[in-house]
């Protein structure tokens, strides 16, 4: 008997949340944009819709379909990357619980670990993932709720053992959330080497057009509350279901993604595997000319074969992505050569088609000023888009020359 294979991603990408519209034959769903459903009676719903806040058909769509590609039980869509990692910490966590976060995280996450939360009874504690039995030692000395990681990190692209980290974290009865939105659902699927949790801002790669705000969780099939000492924690739904507990958390707060997002998230997943190729393409070209680049001191970029993260980003993903950043000789030259390129946009944020540059100390990562996890002065970060390589190439020459670095 011939048995039918698994689609592929970028099969499922297209088509998972997108089946043709039952009454018009629509190969695109119509984007739902009411706040408010007609009822078949009092407590029968139509379809299992009543309010936005609750559920939306068009973000309903978009959830089924991140969840498949991450191979994960169930997705939550938010308005933003932060309000679902916020939304999420408050499920996972209480007052007084500890987390042991990746010192080389997103700058906002940073402040919700170092500012946020502990105002709220949090502790807190920046490790360093790449040190395993350190991260161990932190878990089991604080009683760790959470482990949390990003990798490839964010700017300097550390990358980082999941499986190794999912295992120090199981054997301290805490969970491990993984950042996955610089390697995309397409380059990587944590929950598949043991994360328990996977996070986005949809904003980025999955969105990838610089016209949406996003955020997303991703749980595990079956994923329950870990034991608290002196029995289950069921948390407020009486199930210690984690989907259910974030299913409640989410309409009980409001912090529900729009349908029109949710629709331009949706369409991004479509294009996101031949996106990702041409990004991690044209990134591995532009780290190896700047490697060999006189003005440049260092480039960070786990594509290329002398990076440090290199054979584990081999191991765990299919390609080392996008995101690429680079250090010139101090914080002067850096500014200078953010405000010197012309096919390069000076902006913060990444995974779009264009491509943009950002001096990170300031404009993404200024909470960790003064820190012992600051950044080095004179790195600049680049999101590389979809133009043609060799017009980003000459423009980050034309650039590191304009700012004086070239020669010195």
């Amino acid at each position: 008997m011939t048995t039918t294979p698994t689609p592929g991603f970028a099969t499922r990408a297209v088509h998972v949340g997108q089946e043709p519209d039952a009454t018009t034959g629509d190969v695109v769903p119509p984007l739902h944009v009411a706040s408010t459903h007609a009822q078949d009676g009092v407590e029968t719903l139509r379809h299992g819709y009543e309010y936005g806040r609750g559920a939306n058909p068009t973000r309903d769509a978009f959830q089924r379909a991140l969840a498949d590609l991450e191979g994960g039980g169930a997705a939550f869509a938010f308005p933003s990357g932060m309000s679902a990692e916020d939304t999420l910490v408050r499920v996972l966590t209480r007052p007084g619980d500890h987390v042991a976060f990746g010192d080389d995280v997103y700058g906002g996450t940073y402040r919700l670990f170092t500012v946020v939360r502990p105002a709220e009874g949090l502790r807190a504690t920046p490790v360093d993932p790449g040190d395993v039995d350190a991260v161990a030692a932190t878990v089991a000395g604080e009683g760790s709720r959470l482990v949390w990681v990003e990798t490839p990190s964010n700017p300097l692209l550390e990358v980082f053992d999941i499986a190794a980290l999912a295992e120090v974290a199981h054997r301290a009865g805490a969970l491990l959330v993984v950042d996955n939105t610089f390697a995309s659902p397409y380059l990587q699927h944590p929950l598949a080497l043991g994360a328990d949790v996977v996070v986005h801002s949809t904003t980025k790669y999955v969105g990838g057009h610089s016209d949406l705000i996003g955020g997303a969780v991703v749980v595990a099939a079956g994923l329950h509350l870990p034991a608290r000492p002196g029995g289950a924690d069921l948390g407020w739904t009486g199930t210690g279901d984690v989907a259910a507990e974030l299913r409640f958390l989410q309409s009980a707060i409001g912090a529900v993604q729009s349908p029109r997002d949710a629709h331009l998230a949706h369409r991004g997943l479509k294009t996101l595997a031949v996106r990702m190729e041409r990004h991690s393409a044209s990134a591995l070209a532009l780290a190896e000319h700047l490697r060999d680049h006189p003005a440049v001191r260092a480039v960070h970029y786990p594509g290329l074969a002398e990076d440090p993260g290199h054979d584990l980003a081999a191991r765990q993903m299919r390609a080392s992505g996008g995101v690429l950043s680079f250090e010139v000789a101090d914080a002067d030259h850096a500014r200078r050569v953010a405000e010197s390129t012309r096919v390069f946009s000076l902006a913060v944020s990444l995974g779009a088609a264009e491509s943009l540059i950002e001096y990170p100390p300031v404009m993404t990562h200024a909470v960790k000023q003064g820190a012992r996890w600051e950044l080095p002065a004179g790195i600049v970060r680049l999101s590389v888009g979809l133009e043609d390589v060799e017009d980003l190439i000459a423009d980050i020459d034309v650039a590191l020359e304009a700012a004086g670095a070239v020669g010195e």
